[in-house]
């Protein structure tokens, strides 16, 4: 099995580099809701057509409208996200080891299977690229220009990273700790994709060493054989492949959490469009969202009768308390009826009934966290173009 195992990854890495060298494979495109929003639908191993962004390396949006299948986002569909081109196209099971050093009293080199006669976890959590959306931003800025679809919600399976460090044992002292993968930068010049935690988020029992994905191994393209689940923090925490764990007795300075991935310190993570931040910190927690699932915009309904309207919504952990759909611009709200709970870290899946004349509507839709937070009418911006949450606006006509 293992073998059959390695044999299938080294054509996924064979296709996935083949891919690399020539993107106008696709065949077929779809036109996001934005300027220059044409993209190629592509199929990369393991994966159904997806929303090509870029090919070297592969980053790979979700279809909007798969997000209308059900709180659990299914492999083969699931978003894909690298910094660097360099990305493994071959993993020898048998030799990979996930290394922890740094300020322990032991360092540790487990293989998979080590790893797996652990405690074992699973959570269901929300994944979601800091740029998510980013192509709606006005005025526009600089990185990829995504749609709605740079997120996902997967069953996770794995070991708690608490277990994993009490095992090397965290010395006194130790403040941060750092998670780097196989994937490599082409050029010395270019800074190696390490993240950063603070011990105490390290070891919350929450934070996870996942194998596994919606009861199958991870997805070559999402990060097998192991990668770092973040509950509730966007995917730039959400190492893939991961090979090494260091303890740190100072904070990790390193580009990207020095430089990248940095918003406004404020509250609302946001500056007046086109200004620029005085201070800022790394990005951090998801903030509250929600769309309508069920209808695209544009979509022409049936007048003289109730609107059956299906979506998400999901925030940075605390739970989702209640989700309201509007057709009259946001002068009455209707609220929706909460589905099954998978979870605060989960997408929670919602319903409504929304009468409706004869006519063109915008319908809304807006969600409160359990913590209090709701989205904003209108949308905040901030220089990377992160963490969009405005109310979203879908158009319908009744006829």
């Amino acid at each position: 099995m293992l073998e059959r195992r390695q044999l299938m990854l080294g054509a996924a890495g064979a296709l996935v580099a083949a891919y690399a060298r020539n993107p106008s494979w696709a065949a077929d495109t779809v036109t996001l809701n934005f300027d220059n929003g044409e993209r190629p639908l592509v199929t990369y191993p393991g994966k159904r057509p997806m929303i090509g962004l870029t090919a070297r390396p592969p980053q790979l949006e979700t279809p909007f409208s798969v997000f209308g299948e059900g709180a659990i986002t299914p492999n083969d569909a699931f978003f894909v996200r690298y910094h660097l081109a360099d990305i493994p196209l071959e993993i020898d099971l048998d030799a990979y080891r996930l290394t922890v050093g740094g300020h322990v009293a032991t360092s540790l080199s487990l293989s998979l299977a080590e790893l797996k006669r652990m405690d074992t976890v699973e959570l269901v959590a929300v994944n979601q690229c800091s740029g998510n959306s980013r192509g709606f931003v006005e005025p526009r800025v600089g990185g990829g220009q995504l749609g709605n679809g740079a997120m996902g919600c997967a069953r996770w399976r794995g070991v708690a990273l608490k277990t994993v460090l009490d095992r090397a044992g965290v010395k006194p002292g130790a403040v941060q700790v750092t998670f780097n993968g196989l994937d490599n930068p082409l050029t010395p010049e270019t800074a190696d994709f390490v993240k950063a935690l603070d011990l105490d988020h390290a070891r919350d029992g929450e934070v996870m060493l996942a194998w596994g994905m919606n009861g199958e191994d991870l997805p070559f393209l999402n990060g097998f054989p192991l990668r770092l689940v973040v509950p509730g923090r966007f995917g730039t925490y959400w190492v893939k492949h991961l090979s090494e764990i260091m303890v740190l007795d100072q904070p990790f300075d390193g580009y990207w959490m020095k430089t990248a991935y940095r918003i406004p310190d404020n509250d609302c993570a946001c500056v007046p469009p086109g200004g620029k931040p005085d201070k800022t910190v790394p990005i951090g927690r998801f903030n509250v969202r929600s769309f309508i699932t069920s209808h695209a915009d544009g979509a022409v309904v049936a007048a003289g009768r109730d609107l059956a309207l299906r979506g998400i919504a999901f925030d940075g952990g605390s739970g989702i308390a209640e989700v309201s759909v509007s057709a009259d611009g946001g002068a009455s709200w209707h609220k929706a009826v909460l589905g099954e709970d998978l979870g605060r870290y989960a997408f929670r899946e919602w319903r409504a009934l929304l009468p409706l004349a004869a006519g063109e509507h915008v319908l809304l839709v807006r969600a409160t966290s359990l913590g209090g937070e709701t989205q904003p009418m209108e949308p905040r911006w901030n220089p990377p173009g992160y963490m969009r949450n405005v109310v979203e606006r879908t158009k319908v006509k009744a006829a």
